[in-house]
């Protein structure tokens, strides 16, 4: 995009904080040609300048995480909140980094797009407004970057994907599970061809929200808990659905065709509303309210006959996990309740795994894996994925999750709400790439082209640095 387009679609695309309201500009905008963003690799950014919207779960994470890239400068900061910036900027202050320029706010965001020339905005806020800010942003002229999930409705999901193809602007899904080590792990060998061809795999979210769902210090004006009344249906399967998607080649080989979701009532929450309210006023309002069930359980099939499952529970009391279980011609594997690999009956014994371990890590995670673990998040997959992202700008590849995969995982939701409110009826999933998935290319693991990206010294650490030519 030249700069005189960019810079009329920064002034333009501020009117709305969803659409453009002029209509010459709309018909620029949205008359996509149908550009495939899968494998695009967009201009080189040396510096790449980032602002970060939401500071209150997730935000200030990112914040610290990104403030150790050394290709990467946090230069805006916005939060509903002005206290949440303030606190946030500590987190750069207390490295020697500069302050970044903040807002705050209902609108403060949608200032930010219109007076910071971005390069990428990173999004952190409660999920109705991932969406809106993702396709403002693109429209601004910056890529964008956001926490899962891309969007609530197919509508808003195909805006998403439009904007992002008429601009020319990355939009990732940050599906950080993506980036875990056996699931990277597993990933190399599927490419490698050690399952054999997969046909069915399964993920979930199952992980007990309970307590912090109904903590009036949790999230914000109690939005995920409003959620979880709002949404009837598996409203968190992109943990799941993303790693298992990427190996079987989902929108770049096969597709995801249809699904069933079936849910069963819920037999905690609304229990849980009475309870505290009994004693605070405050959860009188959460009383009586209808929520979604336990267990969700969502089927899929695919183009080519495979299948998916993905389950969802955030309410029961049981151990965390994602399942991640991948079956092939060939072999199996599986991360919980232990991380095992089979090519018969019985899984390999540990030595064997570990041999797996060091024969297939893909180059990212030997090149990055230590060090992210000792900046953190999620035990290290989240760095590995900011740091990721920002190298792929840096050098102007491809990023590893399209607007696609955002999109195709994201449907799930909405999807999902729609098969179990019709007792468990097909759903037809959209083909966010137009036919595309026929020819597009799964992304490329390697570090080729790029991995020139450093990294600062942690700051109570002894010299961390990457060691990076």
């Amino acid at each position: 995009m030249n700069n005189s387009r960019r810079d009329f679609l920064k002034k333009a695309g501020l009117l709305s904080s969803v659409a453009i309201t002029l209509p010459s500009l709309q018909n620029e905008v949205f008359a996509s040609s149908n550009f495939n963003m899968s494998g695009f690799a967009a201009p080189k950014i040396e510096k790449v300048k980032v602002a970060i919207i939401g500071l209150g779960m997730r935000g200030p994470g990112a914040v610290d995480r990104i403030s150790y890239i050394e290709g990467a400068e946090i230069v805006a900061l916005c939060d509903r909140h002005a206290d949440r910036v303030t606190k946030a900027q500590t987190i750069l202050t207390k490295k020697g980094l500069n302050e970044a320029k903040a807002y705050s706010g209902e609108d403060g965001w949608k200032t930010m797009l219109k007076n910071e020339d971005l390069d990428l905005v990173y999004i952190c806020t409660p999920w109705e407004l991932h969406a809106p800010m993702a396709i403002e942003a693109m429209k601004s002229g910056a890529h964008a970057a956001t926490e899962v999930p891309i969007g609530l409705t197919i509508s808003e999901i195909w805006e998403v994907v439009k904007t992002s193809e008429a601009t020319k602007k990355h939009c990732m899904m940050l599906e950080n599970c993506c980036y875990d080590f056996f699931e990277m792990l597993t990933l190399n060998m599927v490419r490698q061809g050690l399952f054999g061809e997969l046909v069915h795999a399964e993920g979930a979210y199952i992980h007990d929200l309970l307590s912090l769902n109904f903590d009036k210090k949790g999230y914000d004006n109690m939005w995920r808990l409003r959620e979880n009344i709002k949404l009837n249906g598996n409203l968190y399967p992109t943990h799941g659905i993303g790693p298992i998607a990427q190996c079987m080649n989902i929108n770049c080989g096969d597709k995801m065709n249809h699904l069933v979701a079936m849910q069963s009532n819920d037999f905690m929450m609304a229990d849980k509303a009475r309870e505290l309210a009994a004693t605070d006023e405050f959860f009188k309002e959460f009383v009586g309210k209808k929520y979604r069930g336990n267990m969700d359980t969502t089927l899929i099939k695919t183009e080519k006959g495979k299948t998916l499952m993905v389950q969802h529970d955030v309410t029961s009391p049981r151990p965390y996990s994602r399942i991640h279980l991948l079956s092939g011609t060939k072999g199996f594997a599986q991360k919980y309740p232990k991380e095992g690999i089979a090519f018969g009956h019985s899984f390999v014994k540990p030595e064997e795994l570990q041999k797996l371990y060091d024969q297939y890590t893909p180059d990212l995670v030997k090149f990055i894996g230590e060090q992210a673990k000792q900046v953190g998040g999620h035990g290290g997959m989240d760095f590995m994925m900011d740091w990721r992202l920002i190298d792929c700008l840096r050098n102007g590849l491809p990023l590893d999750q399209t607007v696609y995969d955002g999109a195709s995982w994201s449907a799930i939701v909405p999807l999902s709400v729609q098969s179990v409110a019709k007792n468990s009826r097909t759903v037809d999933i959209p083909d966010f790439t137009r036919g595309n998935w026929k020819t597009n290319k799964p992304h490329d693991m390697t570090l080729n082209g790029g991995g020139n990206t450093k990294i600062r010294a942690k700051v109570e650490a002894k010299d961390v640095q990457l060691n990076v030519q």
